[in-house]
């Protein structure tokens, strides 16, 4: 029989052909299946919404994690060097959009995205220890009528367990997202703090993995990716350097972006790997379409 190349493999794989050359023993056996790259919404910050679905169409993204800045008042949100006085207003005038939102509104945007052709894999909602059960619930429907089945959010160890009762009652899978603040105990980190997030809790409480925080706070992501990833709903893609280094752009850190990708490809993980932008670059678009080369470039090999 004829060697296979890995692009003759996969195009026989697609078109069902490989399973008829094989023996049964071997069928079993997981297939490299295609990962999806797609795209944290935050990453497309300094844009409205529109402008932002409008730029994902021209990356080619087709799936997105919809951050909850593109979905809630844009003047309401937090900004670097704001005064006491205007983080005050910010606050009030949130309050008094979640007091008034209606889920029309939230439709509205799903439908935006469908037209688009984007799918809404997550929505990322800001959860802390003290959010209100109004608001907190608010999340999971909102969640809901964008049609999406998980939220990823950085909240959190102690907050969990609030979290956790509607996750149950609305169906909808919760991912902690890790940052690196490895001195903060109460902030997603470390193995631990997932751990302490997790314990005690539903099937539904999951991980939204950080690969490149969680290098910057000197952990493994391949080791934890292997013995966690079902527990992981989806991961972000950004390159820091170890020991609290910065955020680089995508191949010049320390975080194997190669090796978790095609870790995933090769064991047909369902995990989307959704690029977050946060090295300072110039135009976002054109930096953005360098991380989504740099991804590809990483599965071909």
């Amino acid at each position: 029989m004829k060697t296979l190349n890995r692009r003759e493999w996969t195009r026989l794989t697609l078109t069902g052909v490989a399973g008829l050359m094989l023996p049964n023993a071997l069928k079993a056996l997981p297939v490299a299946a295609p990962v999806t790259i797609g795209l944290q919404s935050y990453s497309l910050r300094d844009r409205p919404l529109d402008e932002a679905i409008k730029a994902m169409v021209s990356l080619g993204i087709k799936s997105c994690e919809l951050w909850g800045g593109h979905v809630e008042p844009r003047e309401a949100q937090w900004q670097r060097n704001s005064t006491p006085a205007d983080n005050q207003r910010k606050k009030e005038l949130l309050e008094q959009w979640r007091a008034n939102l209606k889920m029309e509104e939230i439709h509205a945007i799903r439908d935006k995205f469908k037209t688009a052709g984007i799918r809404i894999q997550a929505y990322t909602a800001s959860i802390k220890d003290s959010i209100s059960e109004h608001d907190l619930e608010q999340q999971f429907l909102i969640a809901r009528a964008l049609g999406t089945n998980s939220i990823t959010t950085s909240a959190t160890v102690s907050v969990m367990k609030r979290v956790d009762v509607y996750a149950q009652k609305y169906k909808i899978q919760v991912g902690m997202h890790n940052h690196s603040h490895t001195d903060q105990p109460n902030e997603f980190s470390s193995p631990d703090s997932f751990a302490r997030g997790m314990q005690g809790l539903s099937a539904y409480i999951k991980i939204n993995l950080d690969i490149g925080h969680f290098t910057a706070a000197d952990f493994d992501a391949v080791a934890y990716l292997k013995e966690h990833h079902k527990k992981i709903i989806c991961i972000h893609v950004k390159d820091r350097k170890k020991h609290q280094g910065p955020n680089v752009p995508l191949g010049e850190g320390d975080t194997p972006i190669g090796p978790v990708l095609r870790l995933i490809r090769d064991n047909g993980w369902p995990i989307p790997a959704n690029i977050e932008y946060e090295y300072n670059g110039a135009d976002t678009v054109e930096e953005l379409r360098k991380c989504i080369a740099y991804c590809n470039s990483q599965l071909k090999s």
